[in-house]
């Protein structure tokens, strides 16, 4: 192929193929519609949510969290970071406890954050939920009372399993940007 020909449609596939580094990829986009899914399903369970959705830099969604312990612990799970409404990139969620506990359960959770700091510390991997963060169960009208605490309130409604322990103090997040390459 002749060189001179190439250079000047260089440009060009530069600015075409732009877009598809910045989104999601198919694994990423069936995270997205989980997210959502469970997005609508919190809704459902308690339409006073919406005021969170409403006012909230951004929310942290993890549509399954795997929970297990005897008396020593641990959480787990993965999820999609929203900003302003938008889906911005994935975030894992880890956790060890110790303690009473007992048990195996499932869940999801939603973290809302209140204002661009919480938003920008979870985005840099600064942050993680202190112990006195307490989560409000996903009911009818749960959310109408609910207040952030140190700028993040965290929502959770129960999928599977019985455990005798509901704390997400100590949870530590992990982030990702979408089109940002895999180490």
């Amino acid at each position: 192929m002749n060189l001179h020909r190439l250079v000047p449609v260089l440009p060009l596939l530069a600015v075409l193929s732009f877009p598809a580094l910045a989104t999601a990829s198919d694994d990423d986009a069936a995270a997205i519609k989980k997210a959502e899914a469970a997005v609508a399903m919190f809704k459902k369970a308690d339409p006073s949510l919406d005021r969170f959705f409403k006012s909230a830099k951004g929310w942290a969604v993890f549509p399954s969290v795997g929970k297990g312990a005897i008396v020593v612990g641990g959480a787990g799970g993965k999820g999609i970071l929203f900003e302003k409404g938008k889906p911005i990139g994935t975030t894992s969620l880890t956790q060890v406890t110790v303690g009473l506990a007992l048990g195996g359960q499932t869940f999801s959770e939603i973290i809302f954050f209140e204002n661009d700091l919480a938003l920008t510390k979870f985005k840099g991997g600064d942050f993680s939920l202190a112990a006195q963060v307490s989560a409000v169960a996903a009911a009818s009208g749960a959310a109408a009372a609910a207040k952030y605490t140190q700028g993040v309130a965290v929502f959770t409604a129960g999928e599977s399993g019985l455990m005798f322990e509901a704390s997400v103090g100590g949870q530590g997040f992990g982030f990702k940007p979408f089109g940002e390459k895999k180490k």
